[in-house]
């Protein structure tokens, strides 16, 4: 005594259930608009609810309480709307509940988008500058879902022209060997379920190019011109020309230096071979010179002409007496 009292005042926490997502209705078409709604009740205090697509958070979403039945839980409910595209497919989209009872380990709902689309088409080449005679092989990339039918391959709006020389193999066109009617514009199409795509590849075929082997210098044939005049006493002048004499050595494909040394060397040659003759041919002709005027020595004396035959021909008997005496 006295007696003393105190308060204290308990909350009970509502530990919310495990959201669903509803909405989802498999497939989507590409395009349309995607509604989703996640559902938690149970919760006391009301509990907070976040979308996540991606591991990525979303904003901009509705948010709706309402209280229970029994006065003291509540029902938790929020919508996200979304356009969906061909990037969505396959992507999860998370639903997460976060309470203060939850102890930092929140519950989540997850969905997989599955979106149907048309197909997307691209031709891909072997090389990026087709040259005649090359093999070349077009391939038709193409993404779709569901999977596109085996592609079409036309060529200006047509059948492929030489089916022997154009072969289709799954989604490749294999041209064995290109020529100038090859080209042209080649159209890949494909379809799935959804709908139908293509693409073209304009062809051109280039020439190949002309690989020439390096050019070789022919050097102009080298001559050498000497030209002499040898004069002989007892004869008229005689001119000795050699002219344009070319040289044998000089051979397609040599260098200039190598064959201007050649050239160089044979005009050297030619010149001391005229030289070695210019001087042979005075010595033949002073010998000649002196020999007839010893024949005729004892007619440079002589007074007039009877005289220079009568001492001519002493010396002549003069001579085939010596000789006799010799003998």
């Amino acid at each position: 005594m006295p007696v003393k009292t105190s308060k204290a005042y308990l909350t009970v926490l509502g530990v919310p259930e495990k959201p669903q997502i509803s909405g989802f209705s498999s497939p989507v078409m590409e395009g349309d608009l995607m509604q989703l709604t996640c559902k938690t009740s149970g919760s006391k205090p009301a509990a907070d609810i976040r979308w996540f697509k991606n591991d990525k958070e979303i904003k901009d979403v509705k948010y709706l309480k309402e209280e229970d039945a029994n006065r003291k839980t509540f029902t938790v409910s929020s919508t996200l709307d979304f356009r969906v595209d061909r990037s969505d497919d396959g992507v999860a989209v998370i639903c997460r509940v976060d309470h203060e009872s939850l102890n930092a380990t929140p519950q989540v709902a997850m969905q997989v988008l599955e979106i149907h689309y048309t197909p997307s088409v691209k031709i891909i080449p072997s090389t990026p500058f087709p040259q005649e005679g090359q093999p070349l092989i077009l391939t038709c990339e193409s993404k779709g879902k569901p999977l596109p039918e085996p592609v079409l391959w036309t060529k200006d709006g047509g059948e492929l022209p030489d089916p022997d020389r154009m072969v289709v193999s799954g989604r490749e066109l294999n041209i064995l060997f290109l020529n100038k009617t090859d080209n042209g514009t080649y159209r890949c199409e494909a379809t799935n379920t959804i709908g139908q795509s293509s693409a073209e590849y304009v062809l051109i075929v280039h020439d190949v190019p002309n690989t020439l082997p390096p050019t070789t210098i022919i050097p102009s044939l080298t001559t050498a011109t000497v030209t002499t005049t040898v004069a002989i006493t007892t004869s008229p002048t005689t001119s000795a020309t050699t002219s344009n004499i070319r040289d044998p050595n000089a051979l397609a494909g040599q260098t200039g230096p190598d064959h201007a040394l050649i050239g160089g060397i044979v005009a050297v040659v030619v010149f001391v071979t005229l030289c070695s003759i210019f001087l042979l041919g005075r010595y033949l002709a002073r010998h000649k010179g002196t020999y007839l005027t010893n024949e005729a020595k004892g007619a440079e004396d002589a007074p007039d002409a009877d005289t220079a035959i009568i001492n001519a021909e002493g010396s002549q008997v003069n001579a085939e007496e010596k000789k006799e005496y010799f003998i």
